[in-house]
């Protein structure tokens, strides 16, 4: 079964700082591209960023753009998400997501429990 697990949420200060992992099980993690997502009350899910495999190229959402960080370690199936400089909009539930892709060209996402983070002073 693919398993993803949240972890690092909590209550902030505008203009602190967190870290969010996300503990992978269930699937080669070296070979499948990652992404955070996240739901503020009330909203659908926003993608925020997304890595590579090898994790040499990493993409943003523009509103995130310079705070945050995504980064990987394929040794410990693990990935994370630095977040800087927070906003209050920045409160939501993260999700960390894979996609899986089958031979005839459909696909699924699958994604974890997720881990709340409220920026708030």
């Amino acid at each position: 079964e693919v398993q993803l697990v949240e972890s690092g949420g909590g209550l902030v200060q505008p203009g602190g700082s967190l870290r969010l992992s996300c503990a992978a099980s269930g699937f080669t993690f070296s070979s499948r591209a990652m992404s955070w997502v996240r739901q503020a009350p009330g909203k659908g899910l926003e993608w925020i960023s997304g890595i590579n495999t090898g994790g040499g190229f990493t993409s943003y959402v523009d509103s995130v753009k310079g705070r945050f960080t995504i980064s990987r370690d394929n040794a410990k199936n693990m990935l994370t998400l630095q977040m800087n400089s927070l906003k209050p909009e920045d409160t939501a539930v993260y999700y960390c997501r894979v996609t899986k892709k089958f031979g005839w060209g459909g696909f699924t996402y699958y994604w974890g429990q997720g881990t709340q983070v409220t920026v708030s002073s």
